[in-house]
């Protein structure tokens, strides 16, 4: 004699036949697969699984197919909406209007089938553009998107003072100085380190200074060139730089950071 085919197992024990008064309620075992987003959705279900042709649709198969599905869903009592009761009295008044005979001065009249094969096309038109959008891939949902958060100051550098356009700021500040020339011969001590240091007060005092403001023409030509020679001294030994904002655009001149 075969033992026993055990089916379940209940708090570890197996069970081989259902209890006896075991109840389970017929509605228990019904299952609905199809879920539809109205009367439209319904109609355009029914019509493409029992392969009607929508453009000439048999009324009355497809009103009977229709009312069965909304008294099925009225036995497991789901909650109708308004517009598949609606859309059934629209099935029956086409249906009935095509039974009925035409009068002779009517027989041109349109399909009453027409409205509604107008909006079953335009409905499954829509629904393929949907599916359609839904099938592309979507962030969050096929892709990803990759965030990073970086934070960057940048550091404006501005262009290098060029030997050139140095002396082509000298020439204009000699230039000036001819305005102020004369014949009172003297004899002056001029040191450049001392004019080293009355720059470097002057930028630690007003923090950056144009070029040519170095420079103090009424006081003649050589103490012009001692101010260039110091300025030049300042800028070999690092303890001033000169900036530019473009190409042939002013000089400015500042101490260097270690010196601020």
């Amino acid at each position: 004699m075969l033992p026993p085919v055990i089916s379940a197992r209940l708090h570890g024990e197996p069970i081989a036949s259902l209890p006896q008064d075991l109840y389970i309620p017929p509605e228990a075992l019904e299952v609905y697969l199809d879920a539809f987003e109205g009367p439209l959705d319904l109609l355009l279900y029914l019509i493409r699984k029992h392969n009607l042709d929508i453009l000439d649709i048999r009324m009355a198969d497809l009103t009977q197919q229709y009312m069965s599905y909304v008294d099925k869903m009225h036995a497991a009592k789901l909650e109708l909406a308004a517009d598949y009761l609606l859309m059934s009295a629209m099935l029956i008044e086409i249906k009935s209007r095509m039974l009925l005979p035409r009068p002779v001065e009517l027989e041109q009249e349109d399909d009453p089938r027409a409205e509604l094969v107008r909006r079953l096309l335009e409905y499954e038109a829509i629904k393929l553009v949907a599916q359609k959008i839904d099938a592309l891939p979507q962030v969050g949902r096929e892709l990803l998107v990759a965030q990073a958060c970086f934070e960057h100051v940048a550091k404006v550098q501005l262009p290098t003072v060029e030997m050139e356009d140095l002396l082509v700021a000298w020439r204009s500040v000699l230039e000036r100085a001819k305005h102020y020339t004369h014949h009172h011969i003297s004899r002056e001590e001029l040191s450049v380190r001392e004019h080293m240091s009355l720059i470097l007060r002057r930028l630690q005092q007003d923090g950056m200074l144009e070029f040519t403001q170095i420079f103090v023409v009424s006081e003649g030509v050589q103490k012009m060139v001692t101010y260039f020679l110091a300025l030049l001294e300042l800028a070999r030994e690092g303890l001033v730089k000169m900036t530019q904002q473009a190409a042939y655009s002013p000089i400015y001149v500042q101490a260097s950071e270690h010196m601020a």
